[in-house]
């Protein structure tokens, strides 16, 4: 559509350049023309006043006939016949010259009323194009947006069925392995309390319970994965302050030397339970990324619950990267933007290759239904 209308553009563009090439022309030619008229109403003119002076001569050669001969008659009639002649073919020439004239300047009107056309129709194809070409701009992008959405859910799904087999196999090869060893230890415990004694099979009911406290261990593990206790029992601030500290104590023992350092500077109060499941989520994600991304050794997490809003920084010093290139199969920061425009809030990432990462997040306090703006205190300003 858009080759199509600047093709009818360039048509009209090359129509009005061919009507100003014809206008010049017509222009040149026309001034001529009027040079022409010119000389012809002088010459009609001249001989006008010839034409008079010989018909006078005529009038008074006819009236004294006696005194002039033949030979001076005739040649006074035929001299008067030659010039009234020429007036006539003088003042036919000077009629076809003046229509001609006229003819002209209704075709260079005619010229310039189309060149006019013209350029306004190129100046409003050019502004249609203009909007056009922003328009399919707008339209591939939200094309574009439609495309990672559909690959986002698509990957949530995935994501879903890789987290189920996950769990599938952490509980059978955890919790449930240990029941079972559970199960036959019981068996061993009564088979060596009859064969043994008493004194030996406390000793395998010792070693039952460390099994028993090692299963309820990973069962809780498991259940603080899925969604921590303490966020539903104490809230947002407690729950990420033993998440931060937990991930880092987890992280050292696999020799990630990575210190992660929390710090709350607003109200510890509790929020609404759907808003502190989405905001340590959202946390959570970003930390877990400049975990897995930014080789960084220092992690902050900032963190105010105002009046109206809930502001949250995440830092790290790690290697940055570009925010405007997107790695294939990561849909991290896709993911907190969809969590963030169901939170009506902020998010805004800064990052530079070799700069580290901030991620700021700013979400409002919905109070009935409406979403009250906040000014940043003093305390955060400074912190940030």
């Amino acid at each position: 559509m858009i080759s199509t209308v600047n093709q009818s553009k360039n048509e009209i563009f090359e129509i009005g350049e061919r009507c100003r090439q014809d206008l010049e022309s017509g222009l040149m030619e026309l001034k001529a023309i009027k040079d022409e008229v010119k000389q012809a109403l002088q010459q009609e003119e001249e001989l006008d006043y010839q034409t008079k002076q010989a018909r006078r001569r005529l009038s008074e050669v006819s009236k004294f006939f006696h005194t002039y001969s033949e030979k001076d008659i005739r040649k006074a009639y035929q001299y008067a016949h030659d010039l009234q002649t020429k007036l006539i073919l003088t003042k036919q020439k000077a009629k076809q010259l003046m229509e001609r004239r006229d003819d002209l300047e209704r075709r260079l009107k005619n010229l310039k009323n189309t060149i006019e056309r013209a350029d306004n129709l190129v100046a409003q194809i050019s502004v249609v194009l203009k909007y056009l070409t922003s328009d399919m701009k707008q339209i591939g992008q939200a094309l574009e947006d439609a495309k990672l959405k559909q690959e986002f859910g698509l990957r949530i799904l995935e994501a879903q069925e890789e987290e189920k087999k996950r769990l599938s196999r952490e509980i059978h090869d955890g919790p449930a392995q240990m029941m079972a060893n559970v199960l036959m230890r019981s068996d061993l415990i009564e088979k060596v309390y009859k064969e043994r004694g008493v004194e030996e099979a406390l000793v395998e009911i010792r070693n039952l319970k460390n099994m028993v406290r090692s299963a309820l261990y990973e069962v809780r593990r498991i259940i603080y994965d899925l969604r921590p206790m303490a966020l539903d029992d104490l809230g947002l601030v407690p729950a990420l302050n033993k998440f931060l500290s937990t991930l880092e104590e987890y992280n050292r023992s696999i020799q990630r030397n990575t210190t992660i350092r929390f710090r709350n500077i607003g109200l510890e109060v509790r929020l609404p339970s759907k808003l502190e499941i989405a905001l340590f989520r959202l946390i959570q994600e970003s930390v877990q990324n400049a975990l897995k991304h930014s080789n960084a050794s220092e992690i902050v997490v900032k963190l105010e619950i105002g009046k109206e809003k809930v502001l949250a920084v995440i830092k790290d010093n790690g290697q940055g990267f570009d925010i405007h290139k997107r790695k294939s199969n990561s849909f991290g920061i896709l993911g907190m933007k969809e969590r963030m425009e169901l939170l009506e809030g902020e998010l805004n990432i800064d990052s530079k290759p070799g700069k580290g990462t901030v991620v700021r997040l700013s979400v409002p306090i919905h109070v009935h239904g409406k979403g009250l703006s906040y000014t940043l205190s003093k305390t955060f300003e400074k912190n940030l």
